[in-house]
């Protein structure tokens, strides 16, 4: 069972986040819901809130967006529809399928999506769907809110009535203004409307001379308005039909009321669903204005927040565009208490909150600014005493107040609690707050709990030094200029700094000096000794970004090698291809001269089309049929690569030139050739062996292909082994 106290979320401006929230909600409900969020009391209903926001926030970064949840609350039709002999006015019928038809979008959506969103398809489980509540409503309904024609067949006849007896009131006014206007009796205006009627503006002189009913006249009295006594009759008519119009709409109204009395339960579990829907989005949108994820929730004892950042915090920061720094705490069994010293504006105090403000919006059900690799577990209970207590009302001091909420810890904390304390003993004498402070501590920590208190007290500095699953933190300084860098160092106990931040605002060195005589020196040498300790780590921490720096800078290397060893690598291809291809036609070349050299012999024209047809056609058989577009982007690619071959072949054949002008040509002994012999062309690279030796010719084999060349253009690479 989960317990978080009230004052717990009052130190960590819990309502402040609840503030913000509430903003996202889209409905009035939604935002006064999300106002009154509370910390779970089950765990595996905090586990499933989890687990849904999670799920809306990655609606965020798909294809796959939730729909829209916005609705008019029904809070009022609600209240109507439990009270007897009531019915809905027509605007409130149409909110009623409003809220339908947004239900059941949302309810269809989340089943057709189930891979994406699980527990939020399970979580509408319970809605049913169902359209009889719109098909009923929309039979009476019109889109304009009024009550069809068609509701019933009297409200059919009795507006058909009504109609022709508009009609018949319009001829008759007509035929009346036309008679009296002839007669001049009308003033220049002719007519008018008086409680919402027809009427003849009559000359005053003229009123007696016009039959009909005085409905009023002009502010001057020039001008009296008389309904005409044709329309009369009508009239009456109408308006006794517009009574049973009215009541035949109620009646109407009435019966699809009493039809979706018997939905109520549903109509309810349609605006509460949306109402949850509109909390889950708010929650998720605050989440996402933060980078908030839903980090490993672990069921050993084990908590580590890396690079977590306090939310309200780092929402004013972004908005002023200022830095927030993160802090990296862990917690568990072999370390589960944290005493966090150093002097005061380091961040000891942002630091305790993050860690309880991070907890308390988890358990409620709310994802937090944590590195993904962040790890926490649940508490049964968080205990906090953070910030001067000082009541006038219960005219209660600072401390004793701090006593009274010592007494409620001891009362409550086990195992499963978190206590977060700052200032740890503040508010009575040094040396008897120190040690009553050391007592509570080690209470604590004899109960197994975990806990960041911050401080100032050397014996609890010590005590953590003692305790092997208690440890010294501080907030880092720089030790030259002594300003804050806002990071956690655990490991070490902090120095206050105390006389260093008095000479640093100027105090004199001699009344420095004499107040250190006035304390005992062990106590200056131990402070002064952490001092030592702290400035020692930030200068290893420099040295570690810098190394860091330089690992990254070889890193940035070594992947600009690789890149252009991959450009290398890609170009060698692409002299391979070249070459083959040139391999290929010289190949190609030795046929024809071949097929050309038989012809010339025996003069068949027959077996030199069927040679060179044979050919062809071994030659296509090696192609792939491409588009024209890929044999265009093949040309492109083949003219580029040929180029480039080439301006760095002229290179290659420019610098050979020169070195051949500077060295003294030596004529070396013409080897003699013998077959079976490894040979290759001057200025060429294929190797083949020769097969045959014929005056000055030798037939050379290549492998592929084989060549008729002249000796003297070969040159001996490697000779045969006897």
């Amino acid at each position: 069972m989960i317990n978080i106290h009230k004052k717990t979320l009052q130190d960590l401006e819990f309502a402040t986040v609840l503030e913000q929230i509430s903003e996202y909600c889209v409905s009035n409900l939604g935002n006064q819901k999300a106002l009154i969020i509370e910390p779970f009391k089950d765990k595996e209903a905090l586990l499933n809130a989890l687990q849904l926001t999670n799920e809306y926030v990655s609606s965020f970064y798909n294809d796959n967006r939730i729909p829209n949840h916005g609705f008019d609350a029904i809070t009022k039709e609600l209240q109507l529809l439990r009270i007897e002999n009531t019915y809905l006015e027509t605007h409130s019928l149409k909110k009623i399928i409003s809220i339908s038809l947004t239900t059941n979008e949302i309810v269809k959506f989340l089943n057709k999506f189930e891979e994406y969103y699980p527990n939020l398809k399970h979580f509408s489980q319970r809605i049913e769907v169902t359209t009889a509540l719109i098909e009923k409503i929309d039979s009476v309904v019109d889109p304009f809110g009024d009550v069809k024609d068609n509701a019933s067949a009297l409200l059919r006849e009795i507006r058909q009535t009504m109609n022709k007896l508009k009609g018949k009131i319009n001829s008759s006014f007509t035929s009346a203004l036309n008679q009296y206007h002839n007669l001049d009796y009308l003033d220049d205006i002719r007519e008018s409307v008086v409680e919402n009627k027809r009427v003849l503006a009559v000359k005053a002189m003229y009123r007696r001379k016009v039959k009909g009913a005085i409905m009023g006249g002009s502010r001057t009295g020039s001008i009296v308005y008389i309904e005409p006594e044709t329309t009369l009759q009508h009239t009456r008519e109408l308006n006794n039909l517009e009574y049973e119009e009215g009541e035949e709409v109620v009646r109407i109204l009435k019966e699809v009321t009493n039809f979706l009395r018997q939905f109520l339960s549903l109509i309810e579990q349609y605006q509460k669903f949306l109402i949850e829907i509109d909390v889950i989005s708010a929650k998720a949108k605050y989440a996402r204005s933060m980078d908030g994820i839903l980090p490993e929730i672990s069921e050993n004892r084990e908590m580590y927040l890396r690079d977590a950042y306090h939310p309200l915090l780092f929402l004013s920061n972004k908005e002023k565009k200022e830095k927030t720094f993160p802090q990296s705490i862990e917690l568990n069994n072999d370390k589960r208490i944290i005493v966090i010293s150093g002097p005061n504006a380091g961040g000891k105090s942002i630091t305790l909150k993050t860690v309880g403000l991070l907890q308390l919006m988890l358990q409620s059900g709310m994802l937090i600014p944590v590195h993904e690799r962040s790890k926490v577990t649940l508490f049964d209970r968080i205990l906090t005493d953070i910030g001067d207590n000082q009541s006038i009302e219960n005219q209660l001091s600072t401390y004793s107040y701090r006593l009274k909420q010592m007494n409620y810890f001891l009362k409550k904390v086990n195992k499963n609690t978190l206590f977060l304390i700052d200032e740890f003993g503040t508010g009575s004498d040094p040396e008897l707050g120190g040690a009553l402070a050391e007592t509570f501590l080690e209470e604590f920590y004899a109960r197994n709990a975990f806990g960041i208190i911050t401080t100032h007290y050397a014996n609890l500095k010590m005590l953590a030094n003692e305790k092997p699953e208690m440890i010294n933190a501080n907030m880092m300084f720089d030790e030259r200029t002594l300003e804050p860098m806002y990071k956690l160092a655990l490991g070490q106990a902090g120095s206050s700094f105390t006389f260093e931040v008095a000479q640093k605002n100027g105090i004199p060195y001699s009344l420095i000096n004499r107040s250190k005589k006035k304390i005992e020196r062990s106590k200056v040498r131990f402070d002064a000794t952490i001092a030592k300790l702290q400035k020692e780590r930030a200068r290893l921490e420099k040295t570690g970004e810098s190394l860091k720096k330089n690992e990254q800078k070889k890193h940035s290397e070594a992947e600009k090698l690789e890149e252009t060893n991959l450009k290398i690598q890609k170009k060698l291809e692409n002299y391979q291809e070249l070459y083959d291809s040139n391999q290929r036609l010289i190949y190609l070349g030795q046929k024809v001269n071949d097929i050309s050299k038989k012809y010339f012999n025996d003069k068949k024209k027959r077996e030199l089309m069927a040679d060179l047809f044979r050919l062809v056609q071994i030659e296509n058989s090696k192609r792939k049929k491409v588009s024209a577009k890929q044999a265009k982007a093949e040309k492109i690619k083949e003219v580029q690569v040929k180029k480039e071959a080439e301006k760095k072949v002229d290179v290659i054949r420019k610098k050979k030139k020169e070195a051949n002008k500077k060295a003294i040509p030596v004529e070396k002994p013409k080897p003699v050739l013998k077959i079976g012999d490894r040979v290759r062309m001057h200025d060429g690279r294929a190797v083949g062996s020769i097969d045959a030796l014929e005056k000055d010719k030798a037939i050379v084999n290549y492998g592929i292909f084989t060549t008729n060349v002249n000796v003297d253009l070969l040159e001996l690479v490697e000779a045969v082994k006897k």
